[in-house]
């Protein structure tokens, strides 16, 4: 029996015959993730759909081209092992060329899809003789093919799975992944704990499903937005902010919304630096598609802050995805990756739920870490767990371990070295080795906290200049460097690493003077901050306190470059 085909790519799937639904239920047993959809899709179903025929006949050949995201996809680990159950070898040939994620070369040149979408795409050939014994896993052979497309397709004709040079790809539970990444420092890195293991309650950000109507940058603006909600209708409401007609359904939600809650305007955390204003009721499929309520209430006029950290990153990517948070925060906080699940884990948890809550409440809040962990910590550094910070000589609090924590995850040592595992799963922490170089990393992270949260007076040192009167309109953004260096010197009078200077214009004649090149291109997440900040504001002209606020984000991103060497001098990984 042989099955071929290139079936269809969708993750919103309109194939939902029982049938088939049934059969897919394989690849998603035992996973215990909260988002499963992908697993959904078209191409997965079809590839349950030829397993089945040739498990059923009991040898055979199922050959499809597909999307590859399946190959190293974290919920798709089930799949790959139920897949490896069933056949003898498995032939990947990966033609990568993932736009989603700016998949390169390894070279570092242009990377093209063999067609023309997004995904990733792959050759997948499963052989199944019916002689391998149950449960044994197959074979798995690997190829990546990068470049250009016609390159690819000149290497596809012109060569047959007998002459493809393919790597013997050596397979481990739990992930299975098809991959010729380096996994040789898994015992190491598995000593570590999980950040979702820590935090016990986290959750993706709030996903509004209509950010036009619930997310703005003044709070006027949101108190107008409900009170048309209340008094407009739905035709009215369309023609005055001219939203779409599709969006009309939602609005009728809200309207309900808000006929039984009363809506509160809060600060929310949209994206790096770039705080706004958000209608909230908490309620689900009402204002807000997803509100994440279970955990966003934590911080709703309660004093918290928590750590907000992405379980994988695809392809190309390297890893920056930590953050910090002390308000509600939006799911695309660290950047729309497909496959990247951004976790918001607060670092108290309080007992009442209720959104009018006062900050000044007396009732007791309770860390929101797994005790069994702290306690391991505990005995690495001798000193006694408190649940708030105290004066008292040995113990440590919360916030040391997120500010630890925070230290750890910004370390380019830790991050180059456990890159492949960063790739695939929320990150593992080391356990500090003594409270000596705990402290150390404490004091590095809390540094890093404040700048982050802008709250660190050293934002006020501004390293930029906004010399040039004018209406403040960003119109278009340009960096243009000056090329001369930029050295400064470290606690110890040496020089630090060497930058080039340069202005950021925002029209044809207003610009930022003397911004950092290393500040311009930093990332977080997914986003570029410097460049992400002012792309939001295009045709918005920036206020007094924008062009302040501007200046502390460049101080912040230049500084977290010095704190980010400084802790990879005291770290030991």
């Amino acid at each position: 029996m042989c099955i071929i085909g290139n079936p269809p790519y969708s993750v919103s799937s309109t194939n939902k015959s029982e049938w088939i639904e049934k059969l897919v239920r394989d690849y998603k047993k035992d996973l215990n993730e909260r988002n499963i959809q992908p697993l959904s899709d078209d191409y997965i179903k079809f590839i349950r759909f030829g397993q089945h025929f040739i498990d059923k006949n009991g040898s055979g050949v199922l050959a499809y081209i597909s999307n590859s995201s399946f190959t190293d996809g974290i919920i798709h680990r089930q799949m790959r092992k139920h897949l490896l159950e069933s056949f003898d070898k498995v032939y990947v040939l990966d033609l990568h060329g993932n736009s989603r994620i700016k998949e390169i070369s390894p070279d570092g040149s242009n990377d093209q899809n063999v067609f023309d979408i997004m995904a990733g795409v792959s050759i997948n050939i499963f052989i199944k003789t019916g002689n391998k014994k149950k449960k044994e896993l197959g074979k798995v052979f690997l190829f990546d093919l990068f470049g250009k497309r016609d390159d690819k397709y000149d290497f596809l004709i012109n060569n047959k799975i007998q002459t493809v040079d393919w790597n013997n790809i050596k397979i481990t539970s739990p992930e299975f992944l098809i991959s010729n990444k380096d996994f040789s420092l898994k015992n190491i890195y598995s000593t570590g704990f999980s950040i979702n293991d820590l935090f016990q309650n986290n959750n993706s950000g709030l996903a509004t499903e209509f950010d036009e109507l619930v997310i703005h940058y003044a709070k006027k603006d949101a108190q107008t937005i409900i009170e048309d909600l209340k008094l407009l209708s739905e035709r009215e409401i369309i023609n005055k902010y001219h939203f779409s007609e599709k969006q009309i359904p939602k609005i009728v939600n809200a309207k309900k919304d808000l006929d039984k809650n009363n809506p509160n305007i809060y600060p929310i955390n949209y994206r790096p630096f770039d705080k706004r204003y958000c209608i909230y009721t908490g309620s689900s499929n009402g204002v807000m598609g997803r509100p994440r309520n279970s955990t966003m209430q934590h911080f709703i006029k309660n004093k918290n802050i928590g750590i907000v950290v992405s379980r994988s990153v695809y392809g190309s990517y390297d890893w920056y995805d930590i953050q910090i948070t002390n308000e509600i925060t939006e799911k695309g906080i660290m950047a729309m990756r497909v496959g990247n699940a951004a976790i918001i884990c607060p670092l108290y948890l309080y007992p009442q739920s209720i959104p009018q809550q006062s900050i000044e409440s007396t009732t007791e809040r309770t860390p929101n870490l797994n005790l069994e962990i702290v306690n391991q910590i505990a005995d690495k550094i001798g000193l006694i767990f408190t649940n708030e910070k105290e004066a008292t000589k040995n113990t440590f609090a919360p916030i040391d371990i997120l500010d630890y924590i925070y230290a750890v995850l910004h370390s380019p040592s830790y991050r180059e070295k456990y890159k492949e595992f960063l790739k695939i799963d929320f990150p593992r922490v080391p356990y500090p080795e003594d409270k000596v170089l705990f402290w150390k990393l404490v004091k590095l992270g809390g540094e890093l906290r404040q700048l982050h949260l802008l709250e660190s007076p050293i934002t006020e040192k501004y390293i930029t200049k906004y010399p040039v009167n004018g209406d403040n309109i960003v119109t278009k953004l340009k960096f243009e460097p000056y090329y001369y260096e930029l050295t400064t010197k470290d606690k110890d009078g040496n020089l630090n690493y060497p930058d080039y200077l340069g202005a950021v214009k925002i029209n044809d004649t207003q610009y930022f003077a003397d911004v950092p090149t290393s500040a311009w291109e930093f990332y977080i997440g997914g986003y570029q901050p410097a460049q992400k900040w002012l792309k939001d504001r295009k045709g918005r002209s920036l206020s007094f306190d924008d062009i302040l606020h501007y200046q502390k984000i460049i101080v912040a991103l230049t500084e977290t470059g010095r704190l980010m060497r400084e802790i990879d001098e005291v770290i030991e990984i």
